[in-house]
């Protein structure tokens, strides 16, 4: 085997490889000898087959599957006595083949670059604390209570108010015509839930049982059913019945409801909950930190064929939103597309970061990880989890995209472990603040 290297630019290798036609037609013929020991033709005895008449009906069939193996256990080894690590799967093409001939082809590939461990103890990281109070108990008690009322009639001529809820049969029209969907009997409203058209439920406040009421309203430019958005429409409602909630108190049986024994326990799950609720906040908030901080690291240049496949997932996600009327930035096209191109770009260097960091420090994810995993996604699909763990068994791309995410999580508490994070006491209102949209799009 001959390999010469064509080019070395960059992330960009290229070799010509050429095998000596003697090497080919060699391993031919020693298989050809191996199946004439046991080979079977009509009108011949086993094993005394000529080799002529095996080779002129195997001859194409063992050179082509001859030459795939040789071409490709020669672009690994010539890929692996370099050292080299492909950023992608290497292009092979085929330049020169004819019997009696020599065979040539060529190895296109990228390599991943070189990447320098980032100075841990020099990244800096703020983690917010928010501490559970006994009003968020409280709070988070309250709204417990008021999910598990229970609904009784109200007594006769009441008016409905809002907290009410109102049983209602009612038809759409537009224009004085029914529209599709927008009818139905015994309906369940909340008054003041919100549930309806904006200016719905509060026309229905003050009605009574055995009223009938013309609800107008418009339904909202942005509303899901095209046909019907920024129309005018009325709704012919009928009123039959008005209930109102039953308080539930606070106390051991609203604990019982909830699988505890006492409110005591109750309590303490609350605030247990609440603090892993918040402590899991903190850490993506966190995360997102030290994402900044190693992307400004990230001085090396990503294979572009990596950034591309990066890009070209995004812009389909782009341009679906846009087909679907939804705002994805400002800007001419090629202005969204430098944009989202930077946005790939920067996935890329984090994910190959990270990576490194990963395989550099032996960070592995166990066979106990990925079980959960799956179980957790199998419970996603009640009733299909045995498909769901076939399905994880047998694909091994599925195997790896669950895994991506485990790798990604161990990563990132190793290097935050190693790193200077201090705690800021923050409010809850302040922990929960939606980040920036600059911000949602690096992540």
């Amino acid at each position: 085997m001959q390999v010469t290297e064509t080019a070395n630019e960059g992330l960009k290798r290229q070799f010509k490889i050429q095998i000596p036609a003697s090497d080919i037609s060699g391993e031919v013929e020693k298989r050809l000898d191996e199946m004439g020991k046991t080979a079977r033709l009509p009108g011949f005895r086993p094993g005394k087959v000529p080799k002529s008449l095996l080779k002129k009906q195997y001859g194409q069939a063992l050179m082509g599957e001859i030459v795939e193996r040789r071409v490709n256990e020669s672009s690994q080894k010539t890929i692996d006595e370099r050292g080299l690590r492909p950023a992608a799967q290497p292009k092979v093409e085929i330049t020169k083949f004819a019997e009696g001939e020599d065979l040539e082809f060529s190895v296109d590939l990228e390599v991943l670059p070189e990447i320098a461990q980032p100075e841990y103890s020099s990244i800096e990281l703020e983690r917010m604390k928010v501490e559970v109070t006994d009003e968020m108990v409280n709070e988070t008690l309250e709204r417990m209570a008021k999910q598990s009322r229970e609904k009784k009639p109200a007594a006769e001529g009441k008016a409905a108010e809002k907290g009410d809820v109102v049983v209602i049969d009612f038809l759409g029209k537009i224009d004085d015509k029914a529209f599709e969907n927008g009818a139905a009997t015994d309906f369940e409203l909340e008054l003041g839930s919100n549930a309806f058209i904006p200016g719905f439920e509060d026309q229905l406040v003050g009605a009574r049982a055995g009223d009938k009421r013309d609800v107008k309203v418009n339904f909202p430019d942005e509303y899901g059913a095209k046909e019907l958005a920024g129309k005018a429409a009325v709704f012919e409602c009928t009123i039959k019945q008005v209930m109102e909630f039953a308080d539930r108190a606070i106390d051991d049986e609203l604990a019982k409801a909830n699988g505890f024994d006492t409110l005591d326990a109750l309590k303490k799950a609350v605030r247990e909950r609440l603090e892993q609720e918040f402590a899991m906040v903190a850490r993506a908030r966190t995360k997102r930190q030290l994402l900044d901080v190693l992307a400004a690291k990230a001085d090396f240049a990503a294979p572009p064929s990596l950034i591309q496949t990066e890009f070209d997932v995004i812009w389909q996600r782009v341009d679906e939103a846009r087909k679907q009327g939804e705002k994805v930035g400002e800007g001419d096209e090629e202005t969204l597309k430098q944009e989202y191109r930077d946005i790939a770009t920067r996935r890329v260097k984090l994910g190959l970061l990270l990576a490194e960091i990963g395989r550099q420090n032996n960070i592995q994810v166990s066979q106990d990880e990925m079980n959960r995993a799956v179980m957790t996604e199998a419970q996603r699909y009640p009733g299909q989890e045995r498909q769901v763990f076939e399905f994880f068994q047998n694909n091994a791309n599925a195997r790896a995209t669950l895994r991506a995410p485990l790798f990604e999580d161990k990563t990132v508490d190793f290097i935050i472990e190693m790193a200077k994070v201090s705690d800021r006491p923050v409010s809850r209102d302040e922990l929960l603040k939606e980040p920036e949209e600059d911000d949602k799009a690096k992540a």
